[in-house]
């Protein structure tokens, strides 16, 4: 048995880990890690590789970025004749980045089958990239791996078989759960001088932001860091800034809105960008969160952090029903008075969805393991 899995970006990397561990441990399998290089910087790649205990990639195809377009060409072109020459019996994909779209065309192309780990999200929002990576990678998928109650009620509507649909849980809770008390010795919170001699740390709030509805937009991207910053008059608010905002940040001419220095002590404070246990860490003892990013939804629900989402919409309605999210959109205004609200304890206290138990990956190998027997036929 043969399996490939094809990863590119952060949110891979968490969602591949667990899944690259259960696979070692099944005998007779040879599991090859394909890095397509969609992310490929120290923060963004080597890091998360090293803080989650991946091995290195067996296969680099160093693509870099570029436009959607020319990234997911360029990942097609130098994935096929690996798959040509490997002849795995499945190529596995995970999340919804160009990486998995590029990786599902070309393994459905050669006839390979394709078992996609979090099928099934929708925020039926077009404008997203991502929702039409997910859309197009389910319709070629042979087995879709779904986190949570709504992707399965999505792939239901879109006509998917029903037996190629499966409802595990999560992997990135899986990765979360595993890691968290490796993260909590990371040293960040001194690093920051928010915690000294083991004492709890002083209250403060997290932000993230990369989208570029967000971002690209001065007057949207303004007005975000206009209402975080008065947000941060009242407890600090950490910033790990992505590379893409801090080009933004730094071309619209944003950079009054951040306190001096990297300690976190007042104000809107910018960070370099965290390896994932030192961002674990924060949010795990973070007040609040504020994002724009679907995966951080899912870990706050899992912590118990209350989450503000700076979006209209979200692909993961399972962090709203069962966990801590809310909506809250880029209106500064709002964005405000949802914060002052979960800070006063106002906001939802929320559960874990069913099924993120930290067993999701053990779930997943033991479904492919059962449709790869050579009595089992085809998927």
């Amino acid at each position: 048995m043969k399996f490939i899995s094809v990863v590119g970006a952060r949110p891979n990397f968490m969602k591949v880990a667990p899944l690259v561990a259960e696979l070692g441990g099944v005998a007779g399998a040879e599991h090859l890690l394909v890095h397509s290089g969609q992310h490929y910087d120290e923060q963004l790649s080597a890091s998360f590789f090293r803080d989650l205990g991946l091995p290195e990639p067996d296969i680099n195809l160093q693509v870099g970025s570029g436009s959607h377009a020319w990234q997911t060409a360029e990942i097609m072109k130098r994935l096929e004749p690996v798959l040509v020459e490997s002849k795995p019996d499945v190529v596995l994909v995970v999340g919804d980045v160009n990486s998995t779209l590029a990786a599902a065309i070309t393994a459905a192309k050669l006839r390979i089958r394709l078992a996609h780990v979090e099928a099934g999200l929708r925020s039926f929002d077009p404008s997203m990239p991502e929702e039409i990576n997910r859309k197009v990678t389910d319709v070629l998928s042979d087995l879709l791996f779904v986190s949570e109650e709504s992707g399965v009620e999505n792939l239901r509507r879109e006509g998917i078989p029903e037996e190629k649909i499966f409802l595990v849980g999560n992997v990135m809770i899986d990765s979360l759960l595993g890691h968290r008390d490796l993260a909590a010795r990371s040293g960040i919170l001194e690093e920051l001088n928010l915690a000294r001699d083991g004492s709890a740390p002083d209250p403060y709030a997290v932000l993230t932001l990369h989208r570029p509805s967000n971002v690209d937009d001065p007057h949207v991207l303004g007005g975000i860091l206009k209402a975080v910053s008065t947000v941060a008059r009242e407890l600090p608010v950490l910033f790990p800034v992505h590379p893409r905002t801090r080009e933004r940040i730094e071309t619209f001419g944003y950079g009054h809105y951040f306190s001096d220095g990297q300690t976190a002590r007042a104000g809107l404070v910018a960070l370099r960008s965290l390896g994932y246990l030192e961002f674990l860490c924060l949010m795990d003892h973070a007040r609040l969160l504020l994002t724009d990013s679907g995966g951080i939804q899912e870990e706050t629900t899992a912590l118990g952090v209350p989450c503000l989402t700076l979006r209209e919409n979200t692909e993961r309605p399972a962090t709203i029903r069962h966990g801590t999210n809310q909506l809250v959109g880029s209106d500064p205004e709002r964005l405000v008075a949802a914060a002052r609200k979960a800070l006063q304890g106002d906001c939802p206290k929320g559960r874990r969805p069913p099924l993120w138990d930290g067993q999701a990956a053990t779930r997943i190998v033991k479904i492919l393991l059962q449709r790869l027997r050579p009595c089992s036929g085809a998927l």
